[in-house]
């Protein structure tokens, strides 16, 4: 045997007990089905707190949104909405908005979802989801996302209601 051959099966087995040590560590590092629905919980306990928070804001700033909070099978969150009645020259229309924010149930693709809904006036002006997979969430980005979901249905309200 050369000597480069040498070299070359030494390579090779430092590359599998590299891929060996890394499995390993990586079978370690991974959650177990249980640890992901308890983090999942304590998430998902601590963000529709913040979207309960941030939506309860909103009838303070217009009146007559309705706040209520949200618990189904779609998640946990919270809901503002307000019925408005147009009148126009072909009759009456009602004019429904709406913003509901909820974090979704625990999956077993083992991710924390929030998605959130918005209507103005009869129209959907966007439809949004974030997630994040449970072993690398990072709550201060979902914080920050909600943040931004409830400042921008803020700003597209005021701007298409006089």
């Amino acid at each position: 045997m050369t000597e480069f051959e040498e070299r070359l099966e030494r390579a090779i087995a430092r590359g599998q007990k590299h891929r060996v040590d890394r499995d390993r560590a990586e079978a370690e590092a991974a959650l177990t089905e249980e640890e992901l629905r308890r983090r999942h919980g304590d998430f998902r306990l601590q963000l529709s707190e913040h979207v309960e928070q941030c939506l309860a804001q909103l009838p303070n700033h217009f009146p007559g949104f309705q706040y209520a909070p949200v618990a189904s099978d779609r998640g946990w969150g919270a809901a503002v909405s307000r019925d408005d009645v147009a009148v126009r020259r072909d009759g009456r229309a009602n004019l429904y908005s709406r913003l509901e924010m909820t974090v979704r149930p625990f999956a077993s693709i083992g991710v924390l979802e929030v998605s959130a809904r918005g209507t103005i006036r009869n129209k959907e002006v966007f439809n949004r989801n974030y997630y994040q997979k449970l072993a690398e969430v990072d709550l201060d980005t979902f914080f920050e996302t909600v943040d931004l979901w409830v400042l921008e249905y803020a700003q597209h309200y005021a701007a298409q209601t006089g």
